[in-house]
């Protein structure tokens, strides 16, 4: 036993060791459990979060509003954000940057640089000839890209939240527009990435929107298919969103809500920016029109001007759409001229007439891409900030055929809490319901590969192929393995976008590369000469689109397979202990591993360009890689239940005999089974079917980004240690505002103070005299040489005129507690004597205090009130400009005494139980409860005189008497005993005997 105890001793030191690891882990990741989501709009953003205790809610901003303006101020020395940005645009517009997520990913030579340098023209774009991109050149030494200046506002969102969250966050859930393509979706990954926020999914914002309004709609879910359009015009876009709402079977969890995006259409430029564009240039018109004749300069020329009116022009739009007419006005427009004139509704419509003849075209392209008809279509809901404008309303009602719009959504929130949702699924901390969600490819994927082919005997040429990796609507996150099987040396193949058709040329040139990547393979002809006596499976090519829509190649792989016959004597025992382990654990092949993955699609060896199928070849195998067995290296892997070529005979042929192999089992571990068949012979166990023995060998690969190269490494870490220094400056700064007010404050107030009754009276004239001089001199300085000034000398100067007027304050204060805590000292005093003059008066049988307890509390009575007169006495005799005697703390020392000793006797007395009653001379007991029963009491029987205690006295029927009993005792007798009466031995048998004459 001694021996055991030891071994185990060790395991309980490991197992302790781990549960305070994991408990340390658990704290530590309990102050980081929130989640947060941004709705990235062109105009504003909203932030949600989810912690503990706080399901999904919009974040507020330090203005306390739901909805903050993506506007970043870029200066010399400070950064403004938000609403503080937007006032500054007034004052220095040329530092002041908005709409920059219309850049991302964009070449120089794209159409929306252009349109954006038209709108804006005050901003300077510089072009960056390594990756042929733009930057803001705010001045010679401050230089930005739009992912960097991204990145700010994504890090001024995450402030914004874990300041309403009250911890930091670092996950989060990020909208994008539907329409972005792969350029654009790295480059919001690497604004996230210099932020420093982990993204746990870029989420279409059209999918947030569709989550949000079917998560709080669960209930109207069902098994029948719901079709639901979503008409989104935001500020700077249009999209239009065909959604499937049905109840659908999971594995995992039985039958949960699920939503499909069948159909998407969008406009890039038709949103309400465009609209407010057009009315600027109105009022720039009616404004030169107004001077003219005066020789002044165009309006359109001043940026401060323009930027006024722009502001003007969207407070315009808003108010035409609940009025028919308003009055514009600009104090100050332009060189001291107020601006002021009438625009009606009708103009404001003449002139977006172009624009609004577009809003049908995104639900055309949502029908034609979904496949369906508008009688299909159940509801149509109104998302986005630009629906609000009364003609748009007009003409998609018109277009879509309904009586009415949805508009049961909140048009401004919908896409942030649909995205915090997917965020606290994704997080580990939380556990939701689940809403099953299939989004869908918009820009189609294709692999291209050219290859030689020998179509004549000795007649060689080049054959292009193209296979569709992701079509066009298809469900995403999702990945593919394609397989090349005529390659033996290094080759090269091309993934490129698939038909874009469904573009317009305008579209198509915004759009920018329609070539993703080239994938140059190295170490394919190596592979084959490291096994030549294997049968090559293919080069096989692992794709990954992931949830956040972005497309990686994982690995290639060449992989080889051979036949191998294992007889039962080469297996050792630990071979077999670490077989029956790994199936243990999940570690075996089972049959049914690939059941989730979709079927094999067999393409053409030599095809056209649009890749018929009338020739055997090429395979690309779309299955879902998690059930994939993950090779490594050269070693051998565990069979597959089903050969890539084999034909479907084989299969059957090895499925069949594996299943034999399998029964034979039982039969040979006993000499004879439940039916008595006889063991196999020992020739028969050694026999064994031949096993395919996998070999992977991983392939070198040359990424080459065609569409828009990323930041190489050291510019992505200078862009991050750029953002990380200008908020350092930024906290630098706000920290040194906030010493200088303090001390402004401190001045201002300890001067005010000085000449109040309450502070002269415990001061002398000199004191004072001494410190109004100190506050004079320290604001003289303040206001000469507080702008220069540091963090730290601020903080010291503050901290001198505080231990200045320390003992000024604290006389003060000391007073103003004295009424408040003499008053509750005098009550716990009085209420402690009557406490203990009430515990003396306790009689001795009841007493449940010692003497020793009641004669502590007595002395800390006397003790205290000896104290308070003695102190109050001394206090009387001091100046009040001295330091009192009488403190504040040593009063509530003394209470807190005296009311341990109190609170220790009043519990003794609530958890002490009452002492037993002792019994009279007489023998009687304390009387019975009041609604004690008869039979429970029994019943006091006087007995006639000249009559003994044995006699028998007359019972009463049904009824148990107590005979023999004196007066007052109610104890009965035992029921059934000698002394029982016959009424009670009825009781007990249940039966009935007759009475004789005597008893009655």
């Amino acid at each position: 036993m001694t021996v055991k105890v030891r071994r185990q001793r060790p395991r309980r030191r490991v197992f302790w060791a781990l549960v305070a690891v994991l408990l340390a882990d658990l704290l530590a990741l309990s102050d980081t459990l929130a989640v947060m989501s941004v709705d990235l709009g062109s105009e504003s953003m909203k932030v949600a979060i989810v912690k503990p205790g706080v399901p999904m809610e919009i974040v507020l901003n330090k203005e306390s509003r739901r909805k903050t303006p993506v506007i970043v101020t870029l200066k010399e020395n400070e950064r403004f954000f938000g609403d503080s940005a937007a006032s500054m645009a007034i004052k220095n517009p040329k530092a002041t940057l908005r709409y920059f997520q219309h850049l991302l990913g964009k070449q120089a030579d794209n159409p929306h640089v252009a349109l954006y340098q038209a709108r804006f023209p005050e901003h300077e774009l510089t072009f960056d000839p390594q990756r042929q991109t733009v930057h803001f050149q705010i001045s010679p030494q401050l230089q930005f890209s739009p992912e960097e200046v991204l990145g700010m506002v994504l890090n001024y969102s995450r402030s914004l939240a874990e300041d309403f969250a009250e911890q930091p966050i670092k996950d989060a859930v990020i909208t994008v527009p539907v329409f972005f393509n792969q350029a654009e979706r790295r480059a919001v990954l690497q604004a996230a990435r210099m932020a420093g926020l982990k993204v746990l999914q870029l989420i279409n914002d059209n999918t947030a929107t569709a989550l949000s309004y079917g998560v709080f709609r669960r209930k109207d879910i069902n098994t029948t298919a719901q079709n639901i359009m979503f008409y989104d015009m935001g500020s700077g876009s249009t999209v239009c969103t065909i959604v499937t709402y049905q109840m659908v079977k999971t594995k995992e969890a039985g039958m949960q809500p699920q939503l499909q995006i069948r159909g998407v259409g969008f406009d890039r430029t038709l949103g309400g920016l465009e609209m407010e564009l057009r009315l600027r240039e109105h009022l720039a018109g009616l404004f030169n029109e107004q001077r003219k004749g005066q020789r002044a300069k165009d309006v359109r020329e001043n940026p401060r001007a323009m930027a006024k009116l722009l502001r003007e022009a969207n407070r315009l739009k808003t108010v035409l759409s609940a009025n028919a007419d308003h009055m514009a006005q600009i104090e100050g427009l332009m060189d001291d001229v107020d601006f002021k004139a009438k625009v009606t509704r009708v103009e404001f419509e003449e002139l977006c007439a172009d624009l609004f003849e577009r809003v049908p075209g995104p639900v055309q392209q949502a029908l034609q891409s979904a496949e369906m008809s508008l009688d299909e279509i159940e509801q149509v809901i109104l998302v986005g900030g630009a629906t609000r404008v009364p003609k748009v309303q007009e003409v998609l009602l018109k277009a879509v055929g309904k009586e009415e719009l949805g508009k049961n959504i909140n048009a401004d929130e919908a896409a942030a809490m649909g995205a915090v949702y997917q965020a606290a699924a994704l997080s580990k901390a939380f556990k939701v319901k689940p809403f099953v969600v299939r989004d869908a490819v918009v820009y189609p994927i294709l692999v291209e590969f050219t290859r030689e082919v020998e179509e004549e005997p000795g007649v060689h040429s080049l054959k292009h192929n193209k296979r569709v990796l992701f079509s066009r609507m298809g469900p995403y996150p999702q990945r593919k393995v394609i397989t090349f099987n005529r390659y033996s040396h290094d080759f090269n193949f091309h993934i490129n976008y698939g038909d874009l058709g469904f573009l317009g040329p305008e579209d198509l040139r915004v759009f920018g590369s329609q070539n993703l990547t080239t994938v140059k393979l190295k170490g394919v002809g190596d592979s084959f000469k490291k096994y030549p006596d294997y049968e090559s499976k293919g080069i096989k090519a692992h794709f990954n689109l992931d949830e956040s829509g972005v497309l990686s190649l994982d690995r290639v792989e060449s992989v080889f397979e051979t036949l191998v016959e294992d007889s039962p004597e080469e297996e050792s025992t630990l071979t077999k202990l670490g077989n029956t382990i790994s199936s243990l654990f999940g570690g075996g092949t089972t049959p049914d591993a690939k059941e989730n993955g979709t079927d094999t699609v067999q393409e053409e060896e030599e095809s056209p360009a649009e890749g018929s199928k009338d020739e055997p070849g090429e395979q690309v195998d779309l299955k879902e890689e998690a059930e994939a067995p993950v090779e490594d290296g050269s070693h051998p892997l565990p069979p597959e239940p089903k050969g890539d070529a084999a034909p479907e005979g084989e299969k059957a042929t090895e499925k069949e005999n594996g299943d034999k192999s399998e029964a034979q089992k039982p039969s040979e571990k006993a000499e004879a089974g439940p039916e008595g068949i006889a063991p196999a012979p020992e020739g028969e166990k050694k026999q064994k079917p031949a096993r395919k023995q996998r070999m992977v060998e991983e392939i070198g690969v040359e990424l080459v980004v065609l569409d828009l190269p990323d930041l190489p490494e050291d510019k992505l870490a200078q862009s991050v240690q750029k953002l990380q220094d200008l908020t350092l400056r930024d906290l630098e700064k706000q920290e040194r505002e906030k010493a200088a007010n303090s001390l402004e404050a401190f001045i201002f107030e300890t001067q005010d103070k000085l000449y109040q009754p309450e502070y002269q009276e415990v001061s002398t004239e000199e004191q004072r005299e001494e410190i109004s001089g100190k506050l004079s001199a320290a604001s003289t300085w303040l206001e000469d040489e507080g702008v220069g000034a540091t963090t730290v000398m601020l903080k010291e100067k503050l901290a001198e005129l505080r231990k200045l007027c320390q003992g000024l304050f604290f006389r003060v204060e000391e007073r103003k507690k004295w009424p408040e805590r003499l008053s509750a000292l005098d009550n716990l005093l009085n209420h402690s004597s009557m406490f203990l003059k009430g515990a003396r008066l306790i009689p001795e049988m009841d007493q449940i205090f010692t003497e020793v307890e009641m004669t502590t509390l007595e002395k800390v009575i006397n003790e205290t009130w000896a104290w308070k007169n003695a102190t109050l006495a001394e206090q009387a005799k001091l100046p009040a400009t001295e330091k009192p005697v009488l403190l504040s703390k040593d009063i509530e020392a003394k209470m807190m005494a005296l009311d341990r000793e109190v609170q220790y006797l009043l519990n003794k007395a609530k958890f002490t139980k009452p002492r037993p009653r002792p019994k009279d001379k007489n023998g009687t007991r304390a009387e019975p409860p009041l609604n004690a029963s008869a039979s429970d009491q029994g019943e006091k029987v006087i007995l006639p005189a000249g009559q003994t205690e044995d006699a028998e006295p007359i019972s009463e029927p049904e009824k148990v008497e107590t005979a023999g009993s004196e007066p007052g005792d109610t104890e009965p007798l035992e029921l059934g005993g000698p002394g029982a009466e016959p009424e009670q031995k009825e009781q007990l048998t249940g039966q009935k005997r007759p009475l004789k004459n005597d008893e009655l």
